[in-house]
């Protein structure tokens, strides 16, 4: 596993389409309980090398009712974005995931840890990418319809600032999905 981390840690393969310059970042233990899979990091992340270090992650801690030291325990936590590194900036926000990543590093990845109960899937690219045809139409009929990949999968919307109104729209979410979201990390961490 170190030598994968270290290799992964090192790969330039998107190297002439990131603006910023490859920085692949990622956190991971062949002992790791939970998955966290989102999209890839944004600028605050490429500049500190820290996965989810940014507000959408202080939001995704609060969901999952875990605390920093935790979230940031690779035996208890991985987190493996779709894409490893800064995608750069576009109209309107960042740009999507670098498209190589994912097919590239997971599956080596993913037979590295064994150990895995929850795989949490954080926006509609992780979710496309690992239900492969089985997501819904949209990303709020695929997060309503969570009980269906379970015990595997459970699919979240991104935590993003930008997605509180999602969040206002969606009340059922903060009700209904997050307390069972929190029993099933609490199950998975046991």
């Amino acid at each position: 596993m170190e030598h994968l981390l270290s290799e992964i840690r090192n790969c330039t393969v998107c190297a002439p389409f990131l603006e910023h310059g490859p920085r692949p970042v990622l956190n991971a233990s062949r002992k790791s309980k939970i998955l966290v899979i989102g999209q890839a990091p944004g600028t605050r992340v490429h500049k500190t090398g820290i996965p989810w270090n940014d507000p959408s992650g202080k939001t995704l801690r609060q969901w999952m009712n875990i605390s920093d030291a935790d979230f940031y325990d690779p035996q208890q936590v991985g987190i493996v974005p779709m894409g490893f590194c800064y995608p750069g900036k576009g109209r309107s926000g960042d740009l999507p995931p670098r498209k190589e990543c994912a097919p590239l590093w997971h599956k080596k990845l993913l037979d590295q840890m064994p150990d895995l109960k929850l795989t949490l899937l954080i926006g509609q690219y992780a979710q496309a990418y690992y239900l492969a045809g089985e997501n819904q139409k949209t990303l709020t009929d695929t997060v309503r319809s969570h009980k269906k990949y379970a015990p595997h999968y459970f699919p979240l919307p991104h935590p993003s600032p930008r997605n509180r109104i999602w969040l206002k729209r969606n009340p059922w979410f903060e009700a209904e999905v997050i307390p069972l979201l929190q029993q099933k990390i609490a199950e998975a961490l046991i």
